[in-house]
Order: C-alpha cells, then structure tokens, then sequence
C-alpha cells in the first residue's frame, strides 16, 4: 500500500512540474482571438439576415404580384359586363355568373336548411340554435379531429350569422370599461392551427375573453371553413364579445383566385353554390371598423387622405359585395380612354413607393406595352423617373389600371380606367398629368365604395403623403401626416391595421402610431414567421404576445429555417422567370448584339427588372439564378436550364404554350366560373369561348386554329369535353430535379 502511494504522490509532482513549465496565455493573443471569433460570427450572422431579407423580398413581391393580376381580370370583367352586350355570342353572360349572380330565392326562406337531410351516419358535430357553449364546443372539437360540418348546419349557422350581422353598424364602438383586456388577431387566412394555438394561449371567447379578429380569415390556408365557421359560432353565442372586421380576402372575387371558393365546393358538392352565395351575402355584412374606447382604430387595410369616418359611418356596407367590382361606369363617362393610353409608361418612382419594411411597388403591362417599353437604356431610364416623380403627391388610387383590351369584339373600344375620379387627380396613378382637369363630383355610390377599398387595402409607408399603391394595385399608400392627420380629427391616438404579413408577427411605424398584426404563422413557407396578437386594456397601451405553430421548426437551427425559406423563395422566383422566358430572351438578346449568349450583370438586372417588375435585390440573388463566364459576363441561358415544363402537348406551339404558364391562375378562374357544377370537366365550345375572352383580357391575338388544335389535343378520350385538371397540369412548370426524382421513384 505504502509503494503505490509513493509512486502516485511522485506522479503528481511530475504533472506539477509540467503545468509550472506551460506558459501563461498572453492577453493580447488572447484577446485578438476573441475579436476575430466575433467579427467572424458578426459577418456570418450578417450574411445570415441579408438571405432572410431578400428571402422575404421574393415571397412578398410575388404575393402583392398575384393580387395585381386579380385586381387587373376583375377590372376586366367589370368593364366587359358594364359595355358589352356580347362577346362572340357569350361574353357577359359568364362574366355576370361571377361578378352579378342571380339571388337564388331558396335562400330567403328561414327555413331553406331544414330542407338538407342530416343523415344517422353523420358522425360530425351537430349543432342546435340558438346556439349554447356545448355547441361551440361540439364544434371546436369536431374540427380538432379533422371532421367535416354538415351542409345543413353551415347554412343555418351562416344564416342566423347573417341575420345578426343586419343589425350592427359599420364602425362597432367598444369599452374597456367592461372587462379586463381586449384581445385582437389579425389575418388567419386558413390556418386552423393559429387560430386553436391563440385559443389555448389566451383563452375561448367570452365575457372575460372578448376578441376581435381583424379580417383576412379565409383563403391560402385549407381549412378556411372551419376556421370561419368557428368564428361566426361565437359571433352568435358572444355577440357583444366577439367582433369580426371585413378583410379584402372576404371577397367573393378574391375568393376565386386564392382558394375558399374551391374548398368550399370540395367539401360541399351537393350544397356548394348556394353556401357560397350565403357567404358572400355575410361577408358584406361584416363591419368595417372597430374603435375602442374611442382611442384606438382597427380597419384592417388601412386608411387615406380621404377616408372620413363619420361618412364610413353612414354607408350601406352590403352594397359592396366585392371591393374588386367596380362602380357602373358608362363608355360615354370614360372619354379619356385615349390619355391614359398614351401615358401607361409614366410610372411612379422610389420616393412613391413604401420602404422595404412597409411596402413596396409593382406595376403590370400587356405584352404588347412591354414589347416597346420593355427594355430601357439608361438615359430613357432617367427621363422616365423624372417625369413620374410628381406622382408622390398625387391623391390616392382605389385600384389601379387593368390591362389594356385590344382585340375586343364584336366593336373595337378606347382603353378605360378601371377606377372613378374621385378628387383633383383622376383616379389612376399614370394619368398625372392630366391634374389640372378638374373631373365632375362621384356619385355617392363610387364615394362609398372608394372608402371601402381604402380600408380594407391600403398600406402605409414611410414618407409623407398619399400615394397609389401601384404595387398591391389596389388602395393606396398613406404616410405618417395621413395617419396624423386622421388621429387629430377624430381624438384618436392608434391604428392598429392587417394585411401585411410581419416577420415577427407585429410591427410599428409612423412614430407608433400604426401598429401591423398579423396572425398566420408560417405565412409563406414552414419557419418564414411568426404570428401574434395583441391585448389592450384600460390603459390602452398594447401587448404583444408570438407564437409559431410548427411541428418541425423547432427541430431547425437558425440557418437551416432560413436555408429551407429561401429555397422554397428560390423555386417560386425561377417559376416566374420561365413563364417570362421569351420575353427575357428578347430583352437579352438586344444587349447580345453578337449572339454570345452573354450580356453584363449591369445589362442582365436591367432586363429582368424591365420584364418581371419586382422590386428585388437582382445582383445579390445573381449567385442563384445564373452562371458566370471567367471574364465575369452572365450566361442568360443558364437562368433557365433547371426548369421545364410539365406534361407538354405536341399540338402547342411555344408562344401559347408560354401564354398558358405565366396566367395559369387567371384561366383556371375563367374555366372554374364556366364549370358551373364544378366537376372539371367543360365542352369544347365552351373552351373556345373562354379562350376569347381569355385573349381579349389579354390583349394579345392567338390564332383560331391553334385554339382548336389545344382542345382537340387535351381532348383525351375523345367524349366533346376537356378535364381542366389534366388541362392545368400540363401546363405547370417543373423543376427538373423534382422531375428526375419522380421519373426514378417510378
């Protein structure tokens, strides 16, 4: 024992020894090691939050691209229903199927659902009015485990919905006085997942609990039904605690492009029209407007130099049935077609635009427009800005103009503006020149509706005035001496606004005035956002409270939830670079002069700007969307070479098949307002009649027989009709990667 404690005792001192000779750390060393480590992890998080930024860029410009296009084919088919008796034998008639349908009697009668049969196999929730909580809570339930409402009780719960909702007023005024906290969600746009997880953080409404939901509760998500027929549940059992605003997606023609119209019929085949017929009835019904304790305003768009409340107070809110129909107005009224022709190229510039955390701007043009305009050189540039930034001051734009119909029939017609004048400015944001004609006084239907579409679409942004929102096309851009302005005349000190989606879930601008809430998280893509709501009390000061509904993000670090946002960023980014593919091959190849298939960055960002019109980082997002040579040109060609097309058709010649990818959206709403029983199937004639009012939407001239040929080829069993399921599909762009994979997974 002795012998061994000796031996242990001398290692010890050998190691002694050994750490004495070791020497110190020299603090200098030391401390520039520690100054490298960060300035390495300050530039990689840097870098970090530039990919997140352009990330969010990409997703939002192509969001606010897809609502221009619908703002652009309602305006369209409100022309073509205002102007023309007939369009090749079928025009307006399938344009009023959508934009003026027939009232179906059936509907007004109290007891119209007790004609729906609930079946004994019925295993879902059943419901029994007036409601009581072990309805809503048969309801929340049932929804939980992934069941369906019957047909009969969404009707009778959108009825007595509506019947309730004829009673409020526009603007509904509450107090704090009578509870502890008020509570207000933002935009949920389907996604039941938020709407549980707001639910078990804060609480179910009631009288402790009240809420008020902001707008925007259906579309993009899949479970709008369920998360709007929740909502109206407790609008009934809690009507003085429960508040539901009107959004911009409660909108029957919104509806069509973003998704509830077709869930509904998905769900509800037998029953479908005439539900969706009760909810557009309920959706104008909805208020516009909650003020609390007469200090805070919620609207959910925003607001603008014109926007009176006390007018806003006064109006019949369920003649607007959609924001998107615009107000009659005659051939005779619009003797200006010709001016705003001429003056489509004034554009606005950046000092009109939002600030990249507010908006952003965007304008479309037909193919014909961006054929002579599309690709400036530099002084043509910089004459253009100059003449166009006037446009900051102008007064705001309900919505912007539509494309330009040119090859209408049976008569040739001058352009329109899609919008009515409403003050010194006509109302179109490239018609400023035209300031100092002073239009007649609105008829008080226009003056209402504009108000409507203020609310429920403007943004703010960061410079003073109010401008057109030329990027959403719809509402306007208000400045912090708008949001002033407003405050002061009616003794108000907050706006609390939707309709933006925020990364962190909420956001403040114009000096706190105006808070954003946005409730859907994971907006975009799995990870890309949070959501929050907020609490207001007596005091009136707000608290912000996030979440993320996510089974998977938790897993992630931080870089592979911005790696996996910016792929999928990426992927929608290439998609519409292929659907814009002749035309930026038009654009290249004038800078090309010697056919090398090489251009310079400077002269590959200016085409892709000129053609596409989003407000991107190009030169940053160069590295993913294109090659270099060695002496540092671009290979335009490689901006293409991972996408392709889907099923191709050998009948369809390459500039159809082009037309077909890039307004996909758009043909499915014209072929889903033909199919009026919603099987997928159409007759060939059919197709040939939306085919010309497609092309007359457009303004481009597609031969006759090449649209026979299409039919003909995606006639597929030969029967007369077409499956417009098939149709899409095989015009849909592929990733090539996700093509191999698929032909290797067979």
């Amino acid at each position: 024992m002795g012998c061994g404690t000796s031996v242990s005792t001398e290692t010890q001192d050998k190691v002694v020894e050994k750490d004495n000779s070791v020497k110190a750390p020299n603090p200098a060393l030391t401390m520039k090691a520690a100054v490298l480590i960060q300035r390495w992890y300050r530039r990689y998080m840097a870098r970090l939050e530039m990919r997140r930024r352009y990330t969010w860029n990409i997703f939002q410009s192509i969001e606010y691209a897809g609502e221009q296009d619908q703002l652009q084919l309602s305006s369209f088919f409100s022309f073509m229903l205002d102007n023309f008796t007939q369009l090749n034998g079928n025009g307006p008639d399938l344009i009023s199927q959508l934009l003026d349908p027939v009232v179906n009697p059936w509907l007004d009668r109290e007891t119209c659902f007790n004609m729906i049969p609930v079946p004994e196999s019925y295993t879902g929730p059943r419901l029994s009015f007036p409601l009581s909580v072990s309805d809503t809570n048969a309801l929340l339930n049932g929804f939980k485990e992934q069941q369906t409402l019957h047909a009969r009780y969404v009707l009778q719960l959108l009825y007595e919905a509506k019947k309730l909702l004829k009673q409020m007023p526009n603007i509904i005024h509450l107090s704090t006085s009578y509870t502890t906290e008020i509570t207000i969600c933002g935009d949920l746009h389907g996604r039941l997942d938020d709407l549980l997880l707001i639910f078990y953080k804060n609480g179910l409404p009631s009288a402790e609990t009240p809420y008020v939901f902001n707008g925007d509760f259906v579309d993009r998500g899949k479970k709008s039904v369920e998360v709007v027929m929740l909502l109206f549940a407790y609008l009934l059992l809690y009507p003085d605690y429960m508040h539901l605003n009107r959004g911009n997606h409660e909108d029957h023609i919104m509806n069509l492009r973003y998704g509830f119209t077709k869930e509904v019929m998905q769900k509800y085949k037998a029953h479908g029209r005439e539900i969706l017929q009760l909810f557009q009835d309920v959706f104008s019904l909805l208020p516009i407007a909650t003020v609390i304790d007469g200090k805070i305003l919620i609207v959910h768009g925003g607001i603008s130099d014109q926007t009176d409340l006390d007018f806003l107070g006064s109006i019949e809110r369920n003649k607007v049935k959609s924001a998107l129909r615009f107000p009659r107005r005659s051939l005779g009224q619009l003797d200006i077609g010709q001016c705003c022709r001429q003056m489509k190229g004034i554009r606005s510039t950046d000092s009109s635009r939002a600030s990249s955390s507010c908006s952003h701007s965007k304008n479309q043009r037909t193919q014909n427009q961006r054929k002579r305009r599309c690709f400036p050189s530099r002084q043509d540039s910089t004459i253009s800005t100059s003449s166009s930034s006037s446009s900051s001051s102008s007064s705001s734009s309900s919505l912007c103009s539509p494309r330009t119909p040119s090859h209408l029939t049976p008569r040739q017609c001058p352009s329109f503006p899609s919008s009515p004048h409403t003050t010194s400015v006509l109302q179109v944001p490239f018609l400023d020149s035209l300031s100092s004609v002073g239009p007649p006084s609105p008829p008080q239907h226009e003056r209402e509706w504009k108000q409507i579409v203020d609310i429920l679409w403007s943004d703010p942004k960061t410079q003073e005035g109010c401008s057109p929102n030329t990027f959403r096309g719809g509402g306007c851009y208000f400045g912090p001496d708008v949001t002033q302005r407003l405050l002061l005349q009616h003794g108000l000190q907050l706006l609390i606004r939707s309709h933006e989606c925020k990364q962190e879930g909420y956001e403040l601008c114009h000096g706190g005035q105006v808070i954003t809430i946005f409730s859907a998280s994971n907006y975009y893509e799995e990870g890309s956002n949070r959501g929050a709501y907020i609490k207001v009390g007596r005091e009136l000061v707000p608290r912000f409270y996030q979440y993320q509904v996510s089974r998977t993000t938790r897993k992630l670090t931080l870089t592979q939830r911005v790696r996996a946002a910016e792929g999928s960023a990426l992927r929608a980014l290439k998609e519409k670079l292929f659907s814009h593919r002749s035309e930026l091959m038009s654009g290249f190849q004038q800078y090309d002069q010697n056919n090398k298939g090489c251009v310079s960055v400077s002269e590959w960002t200016l085409v892709l700007e000129a053609v596409l019109r989003l407000d991107l980082p190009w030169r940053t997002l160069r590295p993913h969307l294109a090659r270099l040579t060695p002496d540092g040109s671009v290979e335009y060609q490689s901006c293409f070479e991972d996408m392709g097309p889907g099923n191709s058709l050998p009948q369809v010649t390459p500039n159809l098949a082009e037309t077909l990818f890039r307004y996909r959206t758009d043909i499915e709403i014209i072929f889903n307002i033909i199919d009026k029983d919603h099987s997928g199937l159409i007759s060939i004639e059919e197709f040939r009649h939306t085919w010309r009012l497609f092309t007359a939407h457009l303004g481009v001239d597609i031969d006759d027989r090449a649209i026979d040929d299409l039919a003909r080829s995606i006639d597929f069993n030969k029967d007369g009709s077409i499956d417009f399921t098939e149709f899409l599909e095989a015009f849909r762009v592929v990733h090539k990667l996700d093509k191999d994979q698929h032909v290797n997974g067979r």
